[in-house]
């Protein structure tokens, strides 16, 4: 019996695997981590996975017919065994087809960010870099956590970079913000991960200090549980979407009451004087009183005006989550919350200001020495102009040569031919299934290369199975992280699996650049090469890091914290002169010339109210009386080891469990741990219900990441068997200017199912 232990990494932690006799065994949780997450566990069942792709497939009619194949029948037919040099050549051969005959615009190079924490395997990274090299492809912009927000931050405080986790400091919070107000919560289980990986998760430990010293912290949201109960948070129950309303009235009772620091505004903002205009209700007739909020969010006015007073007078620190975005007009409570930080002259003062992700993601508000991860480059894309918004992938599919509007430009929308696709399940993240499905059927071939059968690999024409990170070294870390990690491999390849750098350079060597995509590097010499360039970095900031054989052995570098703690805004709010923001005028925008030049019908200059296309005071809510949110899982990343047996065991009658109020459930006759058919006009979906007084009356909760399954293989059922609220969600943009990804305007009917076999 030999037993091995090497170090390693997941986007859910730093661990150490081990290994008896070639097999893994167990992952146990880096010596730093003083709240490891417990999804190392599921590792092991990931990599021994039955649902684990085994060799190149291809599917059968498309082996036969290539591109004049039957379509339809991607993820109802069989696949056909090749070896890889089949399946490689078959890659090669149709890239160099459709870019020969329609130009590289018809090919869809589609991935997403968390395919791997390893930098140098790191799918997304690698797939562009492939295409980049090879005459470019159209790619995607931004991402599905906060694309709202990344596209419009910048026009109100000139950076979207506080989004990855780059804000005050959490010692600082903790010394000196005086009350603490969380939009769409604080829950622990999202901050379990980190793009990159990460050594420390930071969340649980500055919220027992913030806890310890007695700060009041304010839960706004649907949901009790957004809060760890030992914060001991007041919750504020709001209707869902309605997050804008209610600072509109804060800041109308702000103004009333005389509170409002004008210095600041006046040195270091501009547009107040319209908002003001807004609030009080001379512009449009209606004053944001606290009773005109009050019948929106369901919050009592008195409470609203008891909460501006709590505000008043005190260093506050306000944080929207990033879900509070992910809505229909999502941007305009982040905008709201700016303007609202800004009237009490909180931005850039230790402890207080604004926020964005706590509770969203680990490491936001890290104490860290500002310097960069490892990190490969993609590269420059010779058709950059013509990559869309990452949530448009289905208009984009379906409407070729058709005009969009995005950042206040007019675009039109390629016509796609090709798809290839590595790290990442479209059909997980992207809203409303049904309909890309629809789109995905319209290109001559998709290709997928993963590591287990995910749905889009069953819908694929050509299949790529490769390695877990396990089976290969690599290196990660965050930039907000304080630890950058080696990846060791702990045990060989399974199957036929093969990485996915080996993967792109035979491809690019079959199109004749191999040299230029892998710069005459292997894998071990890239390794070496992304760390020589953080520790060049780091070196210029006083961190010496050592040798790279050193680091090697050893697993880890660690990263001090930093002597003086980050405040975000400090130099601006100090010399706002000397240190202006990369905004049109250089300050906080609370009425944008920029945006009011778009002349956009659905977007105004400043922070608004206007009903989300469905919310729970829209008509529609007559026929579907509830709103689901969809909710990061505690047990999986996004759709990551669903297919894992831990996972599965917390499923709920075989489904994704849906918690509801037991209110809702008695009306329609629902007990808990009862199938139940949850719908809408755009399709329906199982599940398993179980009950709680923890959420709304009105709202309904459920973890996306449950695998679609309209049933593979077989005659195709008109709704989902697994629990994937993405088949219900609403594919429309957050707003015209930045075309994000929208799935928390969502409402829907349910009812018990009555034959679970055929509901």
């Amino acid at each position: 019996m030999t037993i091995k232990k090497v170090p390693h990494l997941a986007h859910w932690g730093a661990f150490t695997a081990v290994v008896e006799d070639g097999k893994l065994l167990r992952c146990e949780p880096f010596f730093a981590d003083r709240d490891p997450s417990p999804m190392l566990n599921s590792i092991p069942e990931l990599v021994y996975s039955d649902r684990r792709i085994r060799q190149p497939m291809v599917r059968r009619s498309w082996l036969a017919s290539r591109e004049k194949s039957d379509r339809t029948l991607r993820g109802r037919e069989d696949f056909v065994a090749v070896d890889w040099e089949t399946a490689l050549d078959l890659v090669a051969e149709e890239n160099r087809r459709v870019r020969d005959r329609y130009g590289p615009s018809a090919i869809f190079n589609g991935s997403y960010g968390w395919s791997s924490a390893g930098r140098v395997n790191h799918a997304r990274t690698l797939i562009r870099r492939f295409y980049f090299t090879g005459g470019g492809g159209i790619d995607q912009l931004g991402n599905y956590s906060w694309g709202a927000a990344q596209f419009f931050l910048p026009y109100v405080i000139g950076t979207y970079m506080p989004l990855t986790g780059r804000v005050t400091d959490w010692p600082g919070v903790v010394e000196h913000c005086d009350i603490f107000i969380a939009f769409g919560g604080l829950a622990l289980k999202n901050s379990q991960v980190a793009s990159g990986g990460a050594g420390q998760h930071s969340l649980k430990p500055a919220l027992l200090e913030l806890a310890a010293k007695g700060t009041p912290v304010v839960n706004i949201s649907p949901m009790r549980d957004d809060c760890p109960e030992f914060v001991n948070a007041e919750w504020i129950p709001i209707r869902p979407n309605t997050d804008v309303a209610l600072m509109l009235a804060l800041g109308f009772e702000i103004e009333r009451l005389n509170a409002v620091d004008t210095a600041f505004l006046h040195s270091h903002c501009v547009g107040y004087p319209q908002l003001r205009s807004y609030l009080l209700g001379e512009s449009d007739g209606t004053p944001k009183t606290p009773r005109w909020a009050s019948d929106i969010t369901g919050i009592p006015a008195l409470r609203i005006e008891q909460l501006a007073k709590q505000l008043i007078g005190k260093r506050s620190f306000i944080t929207c989550s990033y879900s509070v975005q992910r809505a229909h007009r999502g941007e305009q409570p982040y905008w709201m919350m700016i303007a609202l930080s800004s009237m009490l002259g909180q931005p850039g003062l230790p402890g207080a200001g604004f926020s964005f992700g706590h509770g969203s993601m680990n490491s936001v508000g890290n104490p860290r020495v500002e310097g960069p991860a490892p990190l490969m480059s993609t590269g420059v894309n010779p058709i950059a102009d013509q990559a869309i918004p990452v949530a448009r992938i289905s208009d984009m599919l379906l409407h070729p040569g058709e005009p969009y509007t995005f950042q206040g430009q007019t675009l039109t929308y390629p016509d796609i031919h090709l798809i290839h696709w590595a790290g990442g399940n479209p059909f997980h993240h992207h809203q409303q299934l049904n309909r890309l499905v629809e789109g995905w059927q319209r290109p001559d071939t998709v290709i997928v290369q993963d590591i287990v059968w995910t749905p889009a690999a069953q819908m694929a024409d050509i299949v790529l199975p490769v390695t877990t990170t396990l089976e290969r070294n690599d290196i990660g870390g965050s930039s907000r992280d304080r630890f950058v990690l080696a990846m060791h491999q702990a045990i060989d390849p399974q199957h036929q699996a093969r990485n996915d750098f080996d993967i792109f350079a035979d491809l690019a060597e079959r199109l004749g650049y191999r040299d230029t995509f892998t710069e005459k590097r292997n894998e071990a010499q890239w390794i070496e090469h992304l760390y020589q360039q953080c520790a060049v970095a780091h070196h210029q900031k006083g961190i010496h890091f050592p040798e790279f054989k050193t680091f090697w052995d050893e697993g880890y570098v660690e990263i001090p914290q930093g002597e003086k703690p980050f405040v975000f805004m400090e130099a601006f709010r100090a010399d706002p002169v000397a240190n202006p923001i990369k905004t049109a005028s250089g300050k906080i925008e609370l009425f944008s010339e920029t945006i009011a030049s778009y002349q956009l019908p659905d977007f105004a200059p400043h922070p608004e109210w206007q009903p989300p296309q469905e919310w729970l005071g829209a008509g529609i809510s007559q026929r579907f009386p509830l709103h689901m949110i969809s909710i990061q899982p505690s047990d999986r990343l996004h759709s990551q080891m669903d297919a894992v047996p831990s996972v599965q065991a917390n499923k709920t009658a075989g489904h994704e469990t849906l918690w509801m109020h037991p209110q809702d459930a008695a009306a329609r006759g629902i007990a808990s741990g009862e199938v139940i058919d949850v719908s809408n006009d755009r399709g329906r979906m199982l599940a398993g219900v179980r009950l709680t007084d923890g959420v709304s009356p009105g709202v309904v909760l459920i973890s996306t990441g449950a695998w679609f399954d309209p049933g593979f293989g077989k005659a195709w059922q008109p709704y989902d068997r697994a629990g994937n609220p993405n088949v219900l969600t609403l594919d429309i943009g957050t707003s015209s200017l930045t075309q994000g990804p929208n799935a928390m305007s969502c409402l829907v009917e349910i009812k018990k199912a009555k034959d679970c076999k055929n509901a």
